[in-house]
């Protein structure tokens, strides 16, 4: 049987949970996620468990949120006048929206909180900050 290794192109089914058992992310229904092993393409800790599967192998990996998205940025959080912000744009706690850099990168972003004079953008990952956990199972290697 073929191990997994470092440079390998390998093809997974995962499901992704939170530590109160809600899935964030999920292959059930999609094609399986297709990567190079150890290029840096997925978060750290779901990448080092791949060496020394075998295809049809199945695990649970349990990713700390410094292996995965890391810990979140105070400095990744910007009040806005309100004025700024177009009126038709949705300002629910929650949204999504897309902000673009003066470089002109675009960026997501989540709206934290809302005052009369402010909105508060949060720039850091929607996983940051939290511990992951991931039932893989690998469906081919190359």
């Amino acid at each position: 049987m073929t191990q997994v290794k470092s440079g390998d192109t390998v093809r997974i089914h995962y499901t992704g949970t939170l530590n109160d058992g809600s899935t964030f992310d999920s292959s059930e229904g999609r094609d399986p996620l297709e990567f190079v092993v150890g290029s840096g393409q997925i978060i750290p800790g779901l990448d080092g468990a791949m060496p020394g599967m075998t295809v049809g192998d199945k695990k649970v990996v349990e990713v700390a949120a410094d292996n995965a998205y890391g810990q979140p940025d105070p400095a990744a959080r910007q009040a806005v006048p309100r004025a700024e912000i177009p009126a038709d744009i949705p300002l629910d706690l929650g949204t999504q929206l897309q902000v673009q850099t003066p470089e002109g990168q675009v960026m997501p972003v989540t709206v934290v909180e809302v005052t009369e004079a402010e909105v508060t953008l949060d720039a850091n990952h929607p996983l940051a900050g939290k511990d992951l956990t991931f039932a893989i199972e690998l469906v081919s290697i190359g």
